[in-house]
């Protein structure tokens, strides 16, 4: 297959470029480069799309994405991250399968389901910043496009449709208390009104759980308090990782959490909410009759961005991803662009 060679060599290249979040221009200058060649490349800041040939605003429109920005590599390589080495079925090198994969495969799809009239518009969108949830990243270039009716995302999932994704927010907390030295029995301890609150996050249970997805989870990650061992702390600050499903908007929770808890607390953000797709929806039918499993994803992706249905699936496996020596398979690639050549040549949605 001529599109799997091709994808083998240019996921070998990408490998060879380093492209962090907010730094994925050298890389988007290759992927440009090689892409042209065949169709007319659109881009703004590092983010690079293609329509498939006699767009008609009549028909639905399908959207292909993944990314092309990488973490950067974590301590324990025993290769060297940017140097793509063989080995047996498997290519080793940073962003190899999380999600140089993906974007290769999705593209050489993109390639042969260009080649034949389909029932709705395709395109091609290859982000950046997807690992930081940049705002120079989908988000960005959604105005830009036309409406979207389905979306595909390659992320790594061994080719099973993650039909439901948690969604993310964090809340920065403040509990306050009054300074006063340790000595004596005087001031208000910050810690000791922050413990009461840490523990409502520990156990409190939201009643709307998810098939799919379990329920919402409240992590405490990181607390911080004091200046000197014999100060009582007016200030504990700490952070709470919280993990939606699809029947919490963040900002809903939010709202829910300000009645329970007595400390400040700031969400960074509400745009990553948790989504979910039909599971009777065409594209997933495609799947289950190629005995592909069903799951809900705990793994955050630009899923989250994207106000259209969408579905989260591609090549290698997500426990991989941001580790030392990473890998794809090669027989993983190639299952990939068939698979979805298979799953989107014809379908109607």
């Amino acid at each position: 297959m001529e599109q799997f060679y091709d994808a083998i060599d240019m996921l070998k290249e990408m490998i060879k470029i380093p492209s962090f979040s907010r730094n994925e221009k050298d890389v988007a200058d290759f992927l440009e480069e090689q892409w042209q060649k065949s169709f007319r490349v659109h881009r703004k800041g590092n983010n690079l799309w293609m329509f498939a040939a006699d767009f008609d605003e009549r028909k639905p429109t399908v959207l292909l994405n993944s990314h092309i920005d990488t973490v950067k590599p974590v301590a324990g390589w025993t290769k060297d991250p940017f140097d793509p080495v063989e080995s047996d079925d498997c290519l080793y090198g940073l962003g190899s399968n999380d999600a140089g994969a993906s974007v290769v495969s999705l593209y050489a799809a993109f390639v042969l389901l260009s080649r034949k009239t389909q029932p709705y518009n395709l395109i091609f969108l290859a982000s950046a910043e997807e690992e930081i949830s940049g705002m120079n990243g989908i988000e960005s270039i959604l105005p830009e496009l036309p409406p979207i009716t389905f979306g595909v995302v390659g992320e790594p999932t061994d080719m099973h449709p993650a039909i439901a994704e948690k969604g993310l927010m964090v809340l920065d907390c403040i509990s306050h208390g009054k300074s006063g030295h340790a000595a004596r029995n005087e001031g208000i301890n910050a810690i000791s009104h922050a413990i009461e609150d840490i523990q409502w996050f520990h156990t409190y249970i939201f009643p709307k759980q998810s098939e799919l997805l379990g329920p919402v989870k409240m992590t405490v990650t990181m607390i911080e308090a004091g200046t000197q061992h014999n100060v009582v702390p007016d200030i504990c600050n700490f952070t709470v990782d919280i993990r939606t499903n699809e029947f919490y908007l963040n900002e809903e929770l939010f709202n829910e959490i300000k009645k329970h808890v007595n400390c400040d607390i700031t969400a960074r953000s509400f745009r990553l909410n948790s989504s979910r797709i039909d599971s009777g929806h065409s594209f997933i039918q495609r799947a289950v009759l190629m005995d592909k499993q069903l799951f809900g994803s705990p793994t955050l992706s630009d899923q989250a961005l994207l106000p259209f249905p969408t579905v989260k699936i591609g090549p290698g496996l997500s426990a991989r991803s941001h580790t030392a020596d990473e890998f794809i398979c090669f027989s993983e690639i190639r299952e990939a662009i068939d698979m979805y050549a298979r799953m989107l040549d014809g379908l109607c949605v």
